[in-house]
């Protein structure tokens, strides 16, 4: 095994932790994640929410770091610290000074298996976590947004979102708690991946030691239900507090993993702008993008985006648009209808389809900068696929031809396959 600067190495320990390493030395930092195979998709009616609530309780303190002790040490490091938890999965992370990577590898080995889960902390959660749940609600974007996605999905675990329904937040238990925590959190559940200032060799015998005596269990049996083809256009409409009106269309999208994607990725910037993979990447300008144009430019919507998410199972292409006080939703929606009619009647022209893809790769050059950045792909790209969609991910792109996005275009945008959220707002603004 060479030590070689940008070669990842991959590997899996006796108890099924699987190691994803790669030399970075372009700064004396190292990037730490650590990723379970658990997040709201694995969630049934009854526990939605729970694998949320399990990371916040992460923070909660074991025997050997209590509660509080680490934010003070790895702010006085000169490190940063932070959790997610999304559809497919759960991640910690700890970007350090690489000469003090042994402290987040200490920790996370450590909240892997003698995290407390003490009843007080679980209630003061609890609170927190209703709480949070009261502040979305107040957001038409979160309550639009919820609605469209519960619309989609009737049967697949994506139905709900991560927060998770405020009637389990009320019922779930201290050892509903710690039971999902059992069942996830184990090293044949997980992914380490560490990118930065370091050795190979010497890191993977640290990380042998330190990791290589937590339990060989197998996490508990989960069985995706995989949902069934949509069969005619749904519409959603929601009313609420506010002056703005919005329209959120989602289209059933292929997963990650699947061909389909790379084009449907070309597409999502060739309509709405490209799409960022990566949750601490910002996005690039949209302005040239076919849905800005005919929205924003011309007068009916103050912004339009356009999301594409990499996920386990088929998910969604989202396109969100804040209507104009002088407009209705339905004025954007026929302008949406009329562009996909456009991309689906005739392949994109070469000129325009080499400048998305020229943004997609762009936007993934910019989400892929930092050392923190780089150990969220090294990382993330196993929850759906494996390191090698990362290694082989512009070269997919580049392949992306006409006819290639014009077939993607006939299968996936199609109105039968889409699902439309309309806000309106019952408090209209006054025009003079």
């Amino acid at each position: 095994m060479a030590d070689k600067q940008g070669t990842v190495t991959a590997t899996r320990l006796r108890n099924g932790l699987q190691v994803r390493l790669k030399e970075v030395h372009t700064a004396p930092l190292i990037s730490s994640w650590i990723w379970y195979r658990v997040g709201s998709r694995n969630e049934r009616p009854g526990s939605t929410g729970i694998s949320h609530w399990v990371e916040h309780m992460q923070f909660k303190g074991t025997p050997r770091y209590p509660a509080g002790l680490l934010d003070r040490v790895i702010s006085r490091d000169g490190g940063i610290w932070n959790a997610f938890t999304w559809l497919d999965w759960t991640a910690y992370f700890e970007t350090l000074p690489s000469d003090r990577v042994d402290l987040a590898l200490d920790l996370e080995a450590d909240r892997m298996v003698n995290s407390l889960f003490e009843p007080k902390e679980v209630e003061s959660e609890r609170t927190v976590i209703i709480s949070e749940r009261q502040g979305h609600e107040n957001e038409p974007t979160f309550r639009l947004a919820e609605e469209v996605q519960a619309a989609a999905y009737r049967v697949n675990g994506y139905h709900h979102g991560v927060i998770g329904d405020m009637a389990d937040l009320h019922m779930i238990s201290r050892d509903d708690l710690y039971t999902h925590y059992r069942q996830h959190y184990l090293p044949s559940n997980a992914v380490l991946s560490v990118v930065g200032d370091f050795k190979t060799r010497p890191m993977l015998a640290k990380i042998r030691k330190i990791f290589g005596n937590l339990p060989t269990d197998k996490p508990g049996a989960f069985e995706a239900r995989p949902e069934p083809p949509q069969l005619g256009e749904k519409i959603v409409h929601v009313e609420g507090p506010g002056e703005t009106a919005y329209l959120k269309v989602a289209y059933h999208a292929p997963p990650a993993s699947a061909d389909d994607f790379i084009a449907m990725t070309v597409l999502s910037s060739v309509l709405g702008g490209a799409s960022s993979f990566n949750f601490f990447s910002g996005g690039i300008s949209n302005k040239t993008s076919r849905l800005y144009r005919a929205l924003v430019d011309g007068e009916v919507a103050a912004s339009v985006q356009g999301g594409l998410a990499a996920t386990i199972d088929p998910y969604l292409y989202t396109i969100h648009v804040t209507v104009r006080p002088d407009c209705q939703p339905e004025d954007a929606l026929a302008i949406i209808d009329d562009e996909m009619q456009k991309i689906i009647s005739r392949p994109i022209e070469e000129r325009e389809l080499e400048k998305a893809i020229k943004q997609a790769r762009a936007l993934f050059a910019y989400s892929s900068e930092s050392i923190t950045n780089q150990g969220f792909w090294l990382g993330f790209t196993e929850m759906f696929s494996d390191y090698t969609w990362l290694d082989t991910y512009l070269q997919r792109l580049s392949r992306v031809t006409p006819d290639s996005a014009w077939r993607c275009a006939r299968t996936y945008l199609q109105r039968s396959n889409r699902v439309v959220g309309i806000y309106h707002p019952t408090e209209k603004v006054k025009h003079a």
